[in-house]
């Protein structure tokens, strides 16, 4: 197993951002594009680990580049390539850390809206839903069970926090304020025909994607789908053969990691706890089975 990438250090690329996962640079003599690279770190509860799980930037990068081709006939993407020899020349000097966990993308005008689509009653909903059967505008059905499929996909946007803050679910009214009417109807449509397509995909491959997160940008006023897509880091991915509404589902995703960090006496806040080499192994063994079952 190569030696696990924590952060990069490309001295004659801008760097723009370094996200929890990403690290994003701008390319000298090339406004247009940028330059993504997933590293192996992880976060949980808005913390980023100490310890990185080794490969994960790869097995992310490749999921989305799947993901990428597959729903390309219904939004176009900002993939230029994944082929370092195909990166500006600037680039090529840092193959070590950019092959097979990198992407050269088109420059988009971000939406400061999180498009989350949710098929089935988990997570912050299913603890929101337990106070109230309203939750985020939806008036849901009385008596639903943790992990109940909806009769219908949700799609229930967020506000982009700060690294380190919480994103905060919003309504759809609230989301037509911040980015306008047109737009946001667009928006609604093309996430909820994306996780529709990938949920049946993956239904097939035996996955049940419970739940999703997009993010969508504008290119010379047209919508395109940027950043991860459909990785384990964005979504909730259960076993299908394992499927029992009622309770939380075992998970192809970090719920796993999550789950470990709820047993310590951990306050959620920096600095995060040591991660034993079994929870590192037991995690990445997870996302490694999503990209195989995924993408065969």
């Amino acid at each position: 197993m190569s030696v696990p990438v924590v952060r990069t250090d490309l001295k004659e690329l801008d760097l723009l951002h370094r996200g929890k996962v990403r690290d994003m640079y701008e390319i000298p003599g090339h406004v247009d594009k940028l330059l993504l690279v997933a590293t192996d770190r992880i976060s949980a509860y808005d913390v980023v680990m100490d310890d990185p799980i080794p490969g994960k930037g790869s097995i992310l990068t490749r999921l989305s580049l799947f993901w990428f081709d597959l729903l390309g006939d219904i939004v176009p993407n900002h993939l230029i390539s994944a082929d370092v020899d195909e990166y500006p020349a600037v680039c090529h000097q840092y193959r070590e850390q950019l092959e097979g966990r990198s992407m050269v993308v088109l420059r988009s005008q971000v939406l400061p809206i999180e498009c989350i689509v949710r098929g089935y009653l988990s997570g912050s909903f299913w603890k929101a839903y337990q106070k109230d059967t309203n939750v985020c505008g939806f008036q849901l059905p009385p008596g639903m069970q943790e992990s109940d499929k909806f009769e219908a996909p949700l799609f229930t946007p967020s506000t982009k926090a700060e690294q380190g803050e919480h994103d905060e679910n919003i309504s759809v009214d609230r989301m037509k304020e911040i980015i306008g009417e047109k737009l946001a109807v667009q928006v609604e449509e093309i996430s909820v025909r994306l996780y529709e397509k990938a949920a049946d995909y993956a239904r097939s491959k035996g996955i049940i994607i419970a739940d999703t997160k997009f993010e969508l940008g504008l290119v010379d006023n047209e919508l395109i789908l940027i950043d991860e897509v459909l990785t384990p880091d964005s979504s909730r991915f259960w076993p299908l053969d394992q499927y029992k509404p009622g309770q939380g589902q075992p998970s192809f995703d970090k719920q796993f990691l999550r789950d470990y960090l709820t047993s310590l006496d951990w306050n959620k806040q920096p600095p995060p706890p040591v991660l034993p080499e079994d929870i590192i192994a037991k995690t990445r063994a997870r996302y490694v089975e999503a990209l195989q079952k995924i993408t065969g």
